[in-house]
C-alpha cells in the first residue's frame, strides 16, 4: 500500500473516531438530567407497578445510604417507616426534609441525589406520574 493510502485510511479513521466521540457525549449530556433512577441504582429502587399513567416504586434505603444523580417525574411519595432525606440537586444545594410514617408528599420533576440521614432504615413507596 502506497503512503498516500495510508495517510488517507489513517485520516478517515481519526475522522470517524472524533464523530463518534462528539455523537457519544452529546448523548451522554442530552439523557444526563433523565437518568432512570431504577436503572442507575436497582439496589435501592424496584419498581412495584406499571401500566400507561403511573409506575409505583418501592424506595429502600439503610442509615446513611445514598443513591447516585437521577430523574424523577412528578411523583406522590408515601412514606412507609418515616425517616429524614438529604436532596442534592445538580447545581450542588441540598436540603434535608424530615417525615413521618404514613405522611404523603408531593415531589415536582426533577434531578436530584437523595441521601438517607437517619439512623434507621428509610422506605418509601413512589407513585411515578406519566404525561
Amino acid at each position: 500500500m502506497d503512503k498516500m493510502k495510508r495517510l488517507a485510511i489513517a485520516a478517515t479513521l481519526a475522522l470517524a473516531g472524533v464523530v463518534l466521540y462528539t455523537v457519544a457525549v452529546h448523548a451522554q449530556q442530552a439523557g444526563a438530567g433523565k437518568v432512570d433512577p431504577v436503572s442507575v441504582d436497582s439496589k435501592h429502587y424496584k419498581v412495584e407497578f406499571e401500566n400507561e399513567k403511573v409506575r409505583v416504586l418501592r424506595v429502600s434505603y439503610g442509615p446513611g445510604e445514598k443513591s447516585v444523580m437521577h430523574y424523577n417525574p412528578d411523583s406522590v411519595i408515601v412514606s412507609l417507616t418515616g425517616d429524614t432525606t438529604r436532596m442534592t440537586t445538580p447545581d450542588g444545594k441540598s436540603h434535608e426534609a424530615p417525615t413521618k410514617a404514613g405522611a404523603a408528599i408531593w415531589a415536582p420533576a426533577g434531578s436530584r441525589l437523595p441521601q438517607n440521614v437517619s439512623d434507621k432504615r428509610d422506605e418509601v413507596i413512589m407513585v411515578e406520574l406519566k404525561n
